[in-house]
């Protein structure tokens, strides 16, 4: 039978693993509304701004972007249920988790998996969705290949941030759930 002590812990330990899932799901759901607009954009059959008709996008680009998009859509939505079912899971674990032996703990190297494939769809939602933007600004300024300094500029400066958002969030994001794994592990 865990002791006082040790219940507590893990009940603090599980509350701070809920508030990193939450996190998560909230990042989703931001992301998830941007897939929205781009997949109505998407639907919409928007005109280039390009002149030149060799430099408009071709209508391979714009199933591209839908194509990103469902991807993205998925991957968030994959991030975010299984989020969500572990929430669940470590509410019951705190009701149910009496002691060491109960039973409850064989569902941890599922847990774990759950927990890894769950920040790994958040960070492959943010890939796509990156690359449905990048088929936006090829699908309204024309092609990237063309040279125009509108596109170039746009499409640069959307991989180059999103790229430095997703060098600042991937290890933030690894870091906090292997934190949380090692407080839960630890409070076993």
């Amino acid at each position: 039978m865990a002791t006082a002590h040790e219940h507590d812990r893990m009940k603090k330990t599980i509350k701070h693993h809920l508030k990193v899932l939450d996190d998560l799901v909230s990042v989703n759901s931001l992301f998830t509304f941007a897939v929205f607009v781009g997949i109505s954009f998407a639907s919409s059959n928007p005109h280039s701004l390009e002149s030149r008709k060799g430099c408009q996008a071709d209508l391979q680009t714009s199933m591209t972007l839908l194509v990103n998009e469902v991807v993205s859509f998925v991957c968030f939505l994959l991030s975010s249920l299984l989020a969500t079912a572990l929430k669940m899971h470590l509410s019951m674990y705190i009701v149910l988790h009496r002691k060491k032996d109960d039973g409850f703990d064989c569902l941890e190297p599922i847990r774990n998996i759950m927990i890894l494939v769950s920040t790994l769809g958040s960070i492959l939602g943010c890939v796509y969705l990156t690359l449905s933007m990048v088929d936006v600004v090829r699908v309204l300024l024309g092609k990237i290949a063309c040279g125009g300094s509108d596109t170039v500029q746009a499409a640069g400066s959307l991989v180059a941030i999103d790229s430095l958002a997703l060098i600042i969030y991937v290890p933030c994001m690894m870091l906090a759930v292997y934190q949380s794994y090692v407080q839960l592990h630890g409070a076993d």
